[in-house]
């Protein structure tokens, strides 16, 4: 009994129908122009021969109508603005797709679809709410009164107790509008995904475009690591060291405290740019780290107590610029590592390039348990030089050999170049 009751009285007592029901009357007003444009204005300018034809009047009238309605729904603004009204007053089933410009014909045809289906359906609807509720008020008179009025009909109905099923017919035929608007909401919030929402084709686009900035906050978050990861690892290091022989070297010091500032310095340079993006702060300089900044990545390492030996082979500027920029981090990477894992153990670098590929090794004596010092934090940083070098086609090996901790890479030149 209960269910039944819900059923036939849910739709009279929830909130969200009237607020469905003001969206269709809506569609109702946005009509009224376009009645007068087929009433008023198309009768006029139809041949005098024509203009007795009721019916051919009435169907040249619907398609005139209806095409103007075409052409109004392709207006960008027309959309935005039907498509926010459908989210606020129909609720959650709209997608959010109704409220942009379509961009395709596909969608543009859907929404005019859409459009034609809301205006007609709205007008039939607002006709039935201007007559049905004033006719329910009038019929719990009707029995005093003999007669209920209508739109200016007069109906005559019996006058008594003969009468008493008058205003329960009104109260009956007030039920089956609210049904009616309860129903074609319904439809109208399962057509929306289809007719408002977007095509296979956007929604192809917009996974790919989702792609590429995950792709982006991937290799920003790269970036991030590398650069503020190995910048904190020579600032905690430097300081260590400064702290220690302040009274004893103050020329040591100064010079440790002046490597700290460049450390920092570059590191929020770096910070700076990757939150700018994250911002979508297009004015925002994106720092160039190659292999030409590498004298002054070795340097600071080495005043941290690290000492690097590198050697070069072949000719670093001729190195394509994403190679140059991928294998700066990637260097940065490796010597951050060591810091954190090694501690100030001696660190052999080796740089070679040539016409077919370019070659990355670094090295550093591991402990003899074969296992590198443990420390707090990182975990990414392998992981990320893995990313960058497979990005570019390339090869990485890690792993103890030998009693070292052995860092390869390989990257074909030809490949990046092409």
């Amino acid at each position: 009994m209960a269910a039944v009751l819900d059923s036939v009285l849910g739709p009279v007592i929830r909130p969200s129908t009237y607020r469905r029901w003001v969206f269709l009357i809506l569609g109702g007003a946005v009509l009224v122009p376009f009645m007068l444009i087929a009433g008023m204005v198309l009768p006029s300018l139809m041949p005098a021969a024509f203009r007795d034809e009721t019916l051919l009047v009435v169907a040249l009238s619907l398609v005139v109508v209806i095409g103007v309605m075409v052409l109004m729904s392709l207006i960008p603004a027309v959309r935005v603005i039907e498509g926010t009204a459908a989210r606020e007053l129909l609720g959650d089933g709209v997608p959010e797709q109704a409220t942009r410009v379509a961009l395709s014909w596909e969608s543009r045809a859907r929404f005019a679809g859409w459009f034609v289906v809301h205006l007609l359906v709205g007008g039939v609807l607002s006709v039935l709410t201007l007559a049905v509720p004033p006719t329910v008020v009038l019929t719990f008179f009707a029995p005093f009164a003999g007669r209920v009025d209508v739109l200016g009909l007069t109906i005559r109905v019996p006058d008594g107790w003969a009468g008493a099923w008058v205003p329960l017919a009104g109260l009956a035929a007030f039920l089956v509008l609210v049904h009616l608007v309860d129903g074609a909401a319904v439809l109208a919030a399962r057509a929306a995904p289809f007719l408002l929402g977007p095509t296979a084709a956007e929604r192809l686009a917009e996974l790919e475009q989702r792609t590429e900035q995950l792709a982006e906050r991937n290799r920003l978050a790269r970036e991030l690591h590398d650069s503020v990861g190995h910048a904190l690892s020579v600032v905690t290091i430097q300081a260590s060291a400064a702290g220690r022989i302040l009274d004893t070297d103050p020329g040591f010091a100064r010079t440790a405290l002046s490597a700290i500032e460049e450390s920092a310095r570059a590191a929020l340079a770096d910070l700076d740019h990757v939150l700018g993006l994250l911002r979508e702060d297009q004015g925002t300089d994106r720092p160039q780290w190659t292999l030409a900044n590498l004298p002054d990545l070795l340097e600071q390492t080495r005043i941290a107590g690290v000492a690097v030996e590198s050697t070069v082979e072949g000719v670093l500027d001729e190195v394509p610029p994403a190679v140059s920029r991928e294998a700066y981090r990637i260097v940065q990477e490796g010597l951050t590592n060591v810091l954190r894992h090694a501690g100030k153990v001696p660190v052999a670098l080796r740089l070679a390039t040539g016409d077919d590929r370019f070659e990355l090794d670094l090295s550093n004596p591991i402990h003899d348990d074969g296992r590198a010092k443990p420390r707090a934090g990182g975990g990414h940083g392998l992981s990320g030089m893995r990313e960058r070098v497979t990005v570019l086609r390339g090869q990485m090996t890690a792993g103890p050999e030998n009693g070292r901790w052995q860092v390869q890479v390989r990257i074909p030149l030809r490949t990046v170049r092409g």
